[in-house]
């Protein structure tokens, strides 16, 4: 676990029984929104010595209106979170929703985060699994 920590944190500090943060907005609106949340939650997690993910979804897929807001596209969003990882030196992670999700989105991010609401779809979790990235997965209350 220590060389998959190490790796992942990319030498930031860490305690192994600690706990680390994800975090970040809901879904990429903006490269200013995202770089206005990584400073600040970055320089905190410095300052507590808080291992730090940041997390942003290219697309938000559970909306509870067809006019929601889901995305600037795809691509665009995840250049994005890729882009704020590197400026701000932490990994990032971003929701996959399908399987065909998977190996696009892990060309941009470190970790692939699974929603809850899709946590038992064996389809997508195997394609997670298969691109060798580190895949989060949110458990729900079932």
């Amino acid at each position: 676990m220590q060389s998959f920590l190490t790796d992942l944190f990319k030498g930031q500090a860490y305690d192994e029984k600690n706990f680390f943060l994800i975090a970040g907005p809901c879904v990429v609106e903006s490269e200013e929104l995202l770089d206005t949340v990584a400073s600040k939650v970055s320089s905190l997690c410095i300052k507590l010595g808080i291992p730090y993910i940041f997390k942003s979804s290219y697309r938000k897929a559970n909306r509870t209106s067809a006019s929601s807001f889901t995305g600037i596209g795809d691509t665009a969003a995840l250049s994005l979170v890729q882009k704020t990882g590197q400026k701000f030196k932490v990994p990032t992670t971003s929701d996959i929703h399908a399987h065909d999700e998977a190996a696009p989105a892990a060309g941009f991010v470190d970790v692939l985060q699974i929603p809850a609401f899709l946590c038992r779809q064996t389809d997508l979790l195997i394609a997670a699994a298969e691109t060798g990235k580190v895949v989060n997965v949110k458990k729900d209350s079932f």
